[in-house]
């Protein structure tokens, strides 16, 4: 967390960039440039635009380049004497990469580099937002269950690809022709896309539904596994997307709680850090008064009580 100018710094130019950073209508300032920098990527999208406006576009990126520059200059001078403190905050690491990407060497031939690094402009608004922070937070503190959840639904997509490989390769061969491809239809099953006619094929075969004279692997062997087939996506389903994948969404939500509950913390010790000693002896004075108050209340009750 960047501090404040209470380092005791008495540069006039500290001083001056420390309100800068720190006044509102700055950083309004900077999101907007973000949006900006967001919107000019999507418009070089289009060839015919770049081809009318080229010029307009480099001049407008490389304004929207430096703007960044001195946003980085601003909160560095703002450090004092301590400029590397700067990056004592992994969203300040970000942001300068970010920058530090767009003044690389790079040739004509690693042009769409270039323009990734331009589109990458685009995340600062995570730095920007305190709300996309508290997102983009409870997703890292989240990776680690998502990954054993991760491990377990792969084993899950695995099991049912290689029993589903061996039920129904030769009458389902656009499905289920080898391993890596069962193992896609049955990701396309845990999305709900259309996997009613998935299974519909192994229930009745593919004689009777779903394949005809333009599939590109026809149906040779035709083969019905009435119940057998309902019973093997049915529980699929049930399984890799009623249970499973809501874990995740258990998973996120915890790490939003934990997310939220350290942006609290962080409030509370900036707000103690800038409390005077005086305000706050005064605050906890205020609270015994309360205390006491509240003893006196539960005496008199416990009095009235024993008569």
């Amino acid at each position: 967390m960047t501090e404040s100018i209470g380092t005791g710094s008495t540069n006039p130019t500290v001083i001056f960039l420390a309100n800068l950073r720190d006044q509102a209508w700055f950083q309004n300032f900077i999101i907007v440039i973000i949006l900006a920098a967001g919107v000019l990527v999507g418009i070089q999208t289009y060839p015919s635009m770049v081809a009318k406006y080229g010029t307009t576009m480099d001049l407008l990126d490389s304004i929207i380049l430096w703007i960044f520059v001195a946003e980085i200059v601003v909160k560095m001078g703002a450090e004092g004497s301590k400029p590397w403190r700067y990056f004592f905050d992994a969203w300040n690491v970000f942001d300068f990469l970010i920058v530090a990407v767009c003044f690389l060497p790079i040739g004509a031939e690693y042009v769409a580099v270039l323009r990734l690094a331009r589109l990458l402009r685009v995340l600062k608004l995570v730095k920007a937002l305190p709300k996309l922070q508290i997102l983009v937070g409870a997703l890292l503190k989240s990776i680690p269950s998502m990954f054993y959840i991760a491990l377990l639904l792969f084993g899950l997509f695995y099991l049912y690809s290689v029993l589903g490989t061996f039920l129904f390769q030769a009458n389902d061969p656009v499905h289920f022709r080898d391993l890596q491809t069962a193992h896609l239809s049955m990701y396309r099953v845990s999305t709900l896309e259309d996997w009613t006619d998935v299974m519909y094929i192994n229930m009745y075969g593919c004689d009777e539904y779903g394949y005809d004279e333009t599939s590109t692997h026809p149906c040779t062997q035709p083969q019905a596994y009435g119940w057998i087939a309902a019973f093997f996506f049915s529980s699929f389903v049930l399984l890799a997307t009623m249970i499973i994948l809501n874990l995740f969404i258990g998973v996120i939500m915890t790490g939003m709680e934990e997310a939220q509950g350290d942006v609290r913390k962080a409030d509370a010790q900036a707000a103690g850090a800038g409390e005077s000693t005086a305000d706050r002896i005064a605050r906890i004075l205020a609270t015994l008064d309360v205390l006491k108050d509240e003893l006196a209340d539960l005496a008199v009750l416990s009095e009235e009580e024993e008569s």
